[in-house]
């Protein structure tokens, strides 16, 4: 038996397997596309106020006034939720949230964070912001985790300053 340059060792030409307009592209264009595509039925969704709404339920008018403002400042919020309605990262108000939920404190859904005053929602942001700068161990992250944890920090510096001038 003769193999010729035009088959594969199974016996299937090449040219069959892979037709040479046919090789796949990465494109920015699709690969935005694709991400709206993600839930299109979300497309209006305001992610920075169903973050509140989340982890503080009962807070006061004037400290979901400075959490929108400090999102829109800084373009992320204090759960990491991402414009799509994805998570960027697990931030520190996620993990208060988390915790809570774990001790079965609260509603599943909407565990109450920032409490009902500005003094307790000033007190999480400081406790979410001390636990981001002293982490209890070191765990290697991403370069994109990195970057989330410092639009993070940035939100609750921004978040905090508006809480204290009220």
């Amino acid at each position: 038996m003769q193999i010729n340059s035009n088959y594969s060792m199974n016996g299937v030409p090449y040219e069959n397997r892979r037709r040479p307009n046919d090789i796949p592209q990465f494109s920015t264009e699709r690969a935005k596309q694709e991400n709206k595509n993600i839930n299109p039925y979300m497309e209006d969704t305001d992610f920075n106020k169903k973050a509140f709404d989340m982890i503080g339920p009962n807070a006061p008018q004037d400290v979901k006034d400075a959490w929108m403002e400090a999102a829109k400042e800084v373009n992320a919020n204090g759960l990491g939720i991402k414009k799509n309605g994805m998570l960027s990262h697990i931030s520190q108000m996620m993990i208060q949230r988390l915790n809570n939920q774990m001790k079965g404190e609260g509603n599943v859904d909407n565990i109450d964070i920032l409490g009902n005053t500005t003094e307790s929602a000033i007190q999480a942001t400081k406790q979410a912001l001390y636990n981001l700068d002293h982490p209890l161990e070191y765990v290697p992250k991403s370069i994109e985790v990195q970057r989330a944890c410092m639009k993070e920090r940035e939100f609750y510096v921004a978040f905090l300053e508006r809480l204290e001038k009220l």
